[in-house]
């Protein structure tokens, strides 16, 4: 097992150094002078960028002062976007390159024939050349000796001035080769090459299509989650629960980046709803109740008819769970850890994150499930969507679950979709209904891209209604 791991370690930081020296090449190298100062400070960044995004990735785990997590966090993580997105931009310009220097090629071309001057072929003798003052190459019988990529030597035939128009020792004129022509350059400066002009349009439009689209990404996740809405028919669901509304939260992920403010405005948000219960699915945070204790604290001003209850996530597992819940329960949500209570006209259950199997403290669906009537409908609370297939087995009639953030980062959601049966949405499985929220904060860079944060208001309806 400890080989396999090894393996996945070598072959991940093998993969990221080569992306790393491709975006140093195509960004850097390609685009600027050697020796030069944009060079050095390209080179450099190449260096430190990707080592405080590995600082960003590991001082939690590591147990690195707070303090110190936050510093590197906003441009390790932030790098870690920036990085993807102009990977991407970079390979769909491979193909703009090709098409740029052949436009470009095309046009220096013609600007070098300067009409017919060029086009004409070349006098064989020197009577065939004409005699008009400010002979041109092609007017003079010049001839050219020409390799490709370099610049051309032409030797003009010159008329000395006391034969009365006999050709004399010949001139030679360096013509640009078509390599060295770029388009337009300012006046009083060395025009660069073809190929460097090229790296610097495709290279430029790149860096901003990356910029833009990390930019827009980290505005959607800083501004806070919106809500969505979702109505759930349930078979088993009493006329009197007709129309009972759920505030689904998950993957808050407060850290050294999403704190209090964020806290605070998800709170603000799902009050604004007036729910009938709220549920916080998991995924709460990412580090201590020593370092975040304060950064959830808004929490105890959830309000709503039922109550607050809270499952466990992973990341509680990563974080110390039992302190975790222990907090949550000071601030007046109840844990659901493999249990249930009874809401109204159906049972709302509750199970532990799969990551606490290892500590022992995995889920339990006969405990939370087993012994319950099953003419009442059942809802229940699993922050993973994968126990699902569980969930199907124990009559449950919806589950809700976060965990996937919907991708957060497309295309990450075609690699979610690959661990989970759901990404995002409602869906059927047999007689249960799973609904997975994309979560309200984000993991990693805070950075959401074609899977905006949401907070889902669903409302659970009666076909007897």
């Amino acid at each position: 097992m400890l080989v396999v791991v090894l393996l996945v370690v070598v072959v991940i930081v093998a993969v990221l150094a080569g992306v790393h020296w491709y975006v140093w090449r195509r960004l850097v190298r390609d685009t600027t002078a050697r020796g030069g100062a944009a060079r050095r400070a390209g080179t450099v960044s190449a260096w430190v960028l990707p080592l405080l995004s590995v600082g960003a990735l590991v001082s939690g785990r590591a147990g690195a002062p707070f303090w110190l997590q936050r510093v590197v966090a906003w441009p390790g993580y932030l790098w870690l976007a920036v990085l993807l997105y102009l990977t991407l931009a970079l390979v769909v310009g491979e193909g703009v390159r090709v098409l740029l220097r052949r436009a470009l090629e095309r046009r220096a071309t013609a600007a070098m024939a300067g009409g017919k001057s060029l086009t004409q072929p070349l006098p064989e003798t020197a009577e065939q050349a004409p005699r008009t003052p400010g002979p041109t190459p092609a007017a003079a019988g010049a001839t050219a000796q020409v390799e490709p990529g370099r610049a051309a030597v032409v030797t003009t035939p010159t008329a000395d001035a006391g034969t009365n128009g006999t050709l004399a020792a010949p001139v030679p004129e360096v013509v640009p080769a078509p390599e060295a022509v770029s388009a337009d350059p300012p006046a009083g400066r060395s025009a660069p090459s073809r190929r460097m002009f090229v790296s610097r349009v495709v290279g430029g439009g790149a860096a901003a299509v990356a910029l833009g689209t990390v930019g827009y990404g980290t505005y959607g996740v800083l501004r806070g989650p919106r809500v969505k809405r979702v109505t759930v028919p349930l078979v088993r669901l009493p006329r009197a629960a007709h129309g009972f509304r759920i505030a689904v939260v998950s993957d808050i992920h407060l850290g050294p980046i999403l704190g209090r403010a964020h806290t605070r405005r998800i709170v603000d948000t799902i009050n604004a709803t007036s729910p009938d219960l709220v549920a916080v699915v998991g995924d709460l945070v990412d580090g201590t109740v020593a370092d975040l204790g304060p950064a959830a604290e808004p929490l105890a001003q959830l309000r709503s008819r039922h109550g607050s209850f809270f499952v466990t996530g992973n990341h509680e597992y990563f974080s110390g769970a039992e302190e975790w819940v222990d907090h949550v329960r000071e601030l007046g949500l109840r844990p659901l850890r493999n249990e249930r209570v009874e809401i109204g006209g159906f049972d709302l259950a509750g199970v532990n994150d799969l990551a606490g199997e290892s500590e022992g403290d995995g889920p339990d669906f006969a405990k939370a499930l087993g012994d319950r009537d099953p003419a009442r409908a059942s809802v229940l609370l699993a922050h993973q969507p994968v126990v699902i297939h569980d969930a199907v087995e124990h009559g449950v009639d919806l589950q809700l679950s976060g965990h996937t953030h919907g991708g957060q980062l497309w295309p990450g959601n075609h690699l979610a979709a690959l661990a989970n049966p759901t990404v995002a949405g409602l869906e059927r499985y047999g007689d249960t209904q799973l609904y997975v929220t994309r979560g309200a904060g984000a993991w990693g860079p805070p950075v959401r891209v074609g899977a905006a944060s949401d907070i889902t208001v669903v409302q659970l309806a009666s076909r007897q209604a």
